[in-house]
């Protein structure tokens, strides 16, 4: 059995912690000589700040631009532990609360690497890895601690601010676990057509509000779809915007200097294509 470095250990390693980062925010709250954005922000404020920083980590893994990686996790560090300054401030928590409860929730949602519920605990060599099993106790240990904490209901603590993908695709997944699904996925693309003939249905009526309505189905459908097929519904859209620009971008460059405006509908439509045909070469060339 692997004998593990102890904590000490790990923190010798290190080659820097986390004292300047605390130290450069208690500079920047300052009342009196830090700066006057950083003074005025609170936590309602700073989330946004926080989203964003989330988001611009997303698009650097998936353009693997690790240079951009590197500062992005950074920015996103700062506004984890400027939030847990804010909130040491208000007498709330503090940072090495947030740690210490995170290596716990974690310690005891990993009793297969921790088979005593103890950080130092270690499993025998070939013990249960499967991730059908691993994925299940996760959810039933997550499960208890919604009924711990009094969210005992299916579908309590899916937060209404995520995504609305994400959300939808959170929301079908634990409905699952309770027989709320579809058991192959031709029965899940049928649902799929389904819901489109029914949102051409509410077009041709003009009902503005069924039309919203049913469109909402349809794409509450796709993400069921998506879910059914392992892809991540938000990704691949994110992935089907970041082509569709690719394609104007390339576009535009094909028709300079005269610009986008200028060409007629049927002139666009061929660069458009020749751009698609272009990507296809390249790609059978590799």
């Amino acid at each position: 059995m692997r004998n593990f470095p102890s904590r000490k250990r790990y923190m010798k390693m290190k080659k820097n912690d986390f004292s300047d980062l605390f130290y450069l925010i208690d500079r920047l709250r300052d009342p009196n000589l830090g700066c006057d954005w950083d003074i005025s922000q609170d936590l309602e404020t700073i989330v946004k700040f926080a989203l964003e920083e989330v988001y611009e980590v997303v698009d650097a893994v998936e353009t693997s631009n690790y240079l951009h990686l590197k500062e992005e996790l950074g920015d996103l560090l700062f506004q984890i532990i400027f939030m847990c300054k804010l909130a040491d401030e208000k007498q709330l928590f503090n940072f090495d609360e947030v740690a210490e409860g995170l290596v716990a929730k974690l310690v005891r949602r990993h009793p297969h690497v921790f088979p005593d519920g103890t950080l130092h605990s270690q499993r025998a060599k070939g013990g249960d890895g499967c991730l059908k099993h691993i994925s299940a106790k996760w959810e039933e240990i997550k499960s208890a601690e919604r009924v711990k904490k009094g969210q005992d209901r299916l579908l309590s603590n899916i937060p209404i601010a995520m995504p609305a993908l994400a959300r939808a695709e959170k929301i079908q997944k634990r409905t699952s676990g309770a027989g709320f699904d579809w058991d192959n996925v031709d029965k899940v693309l049928s649902k799929v057509k389904e819901e489109l003939r029914e949102l051409e249905d509410s077009m041709n009526e003009g009902a503005r509000a069924a039309i919203e309505d049913e469109f909402g189905d349809l794409l509450f459908s796709c993400v069921n779809l998506a879910r059914h097929l392992n892809i991540d519904s938000d990704r691949a859209l994110r992935k089907a915007s970041r082509k569709f620009v690719d394609r104007v971008y390339k576009v535009e460059a094909l028709c300079e200097p005269r610009g986008l405006k200028k060409l007629a509908s049927d002139e666009l439509e061929m660069l458009w294509q020749k751009v698609k045909f272009d990507e296809k070469n390249v790609t059978e060339e590799y």
